[in-house]
């Protein structure tokens, strides 16, 4: 079995600020299945986030939205360099994003992250598997 797309949740208290967050930081918009209660952010050609309003991200579970102070996912992301990696962190960080930690540098992989407007975590990566120790 393989999986062909991937559609990640999240639940968000305003729509038009995060489709301006994400669209700030290069990303496109489904128009197609975004409306006032959803946005579909592009990742890649197979990798979209769908981000719901609190209200209808309800309709899809029965257990209530986090208030905030709990963290339930990380979402990690890879790109093709470090310099990507910490461009887009930066680029976050500018539109309102909060760093989560300092960057970090395993030698085979890279990583930075930030917490989006909404609090959801991103791990953004840079993994160069052939550098993997022995």
């Amino acid at each position: 079995m393989k999986v062909n797309q991937i559609f990640v949740n999240l639940p968000v208290k305003d729509i038009q600020k995060t489709k301006e967050f994400w669209t700030n930081l290069g990303f496109s918009v489904n128009e197609q299945i975004s409306d006032e209660r959803a946005v579909c952010i592009i990742m890649s050609d197979n990798i979209s986030i769908m981000f719901l309003t609190e209200e209808f991200f309800e309709t899809f579970s029965e257990r209530p939205v986090p208030k905030g102070d709990t963290t339930q996912v990380l979402v990690a992301i890879g790109l093709d360099s470090r310099e990507e990696v910490d461009q887009l962190v930066n680029t976050a960080v500018a539109n309102g994003a909060t760093q989560h930690e300092e960057p970090q540098d395993h030698g085979w992989m890279y990583q930075n992250s930030f917490w989006d407007i909404n609090g959801h975590g991103w791990n953004v990566i840079f993994a160069d598997p052939s550098q993997l120790p022995s």
